[in-house]
């Protein structure tokens, strides 16, 4: 049966969270992409744009776009890299700090209504048997 697939399963958990997550994002104009840009740099000093498509396992042009969208937001700023002027330095802005914080705590609560149907020992092993997989 198709629905014991295990893409069938994680295709559609992920559509089911991802209708949790977007709404929850809006109200801070992002989506989840960009919430995940938004951690990568601030998990550092500031990164190389290079760096952080590295990071999230993302090719160089979708950063570009991605850090071109946040920038245009006032969420990130860029700075020529001080060794090297052809790489460019990405760091979060105060209100992109703000809107990870905020955006970050209205994913959890998101992810928290999405895991509710398990108890709660069952919800962390699922975290924890994903993250082994990825």
């Amino acid at each position: 049966m198709s629905r014991r697939r295990l893409g069938y399963l994680l295709k559609h958990a992920h559509l089911r969270l991802t209708q949790l997550t977007g709404p929850a994002l809006e109200p801070y104009g992002i989506d989840g992409r960009e919430l995940a840009v938004l951690h990568v740099l601030d998990e550092a000093d500031p990164l190389s744009q290079q760096e952080a498509a590295r990071r999230l396992r993302i090719d160089r042009t979708t950063m570009v776009a991605l850090i071109d969208t946040l920038e245009g937001k006032q969420l990130v700023s860029r700075r020529p890299h001080p060794d090297d002027r052809r790489k460019n330095m990405v760091e979060l802005t105060t209100r992109g700090r703000d809107t990870l914080r905020d955006g970050g705590q209205a994913v959890e609560e998101a992810e928290r209504a999405f895991l509710a149907k398990l108890p709660a020992d069952d919800a962390a092993l699922l975290r924890e048997l994903l993250d082994r997989l990825i």
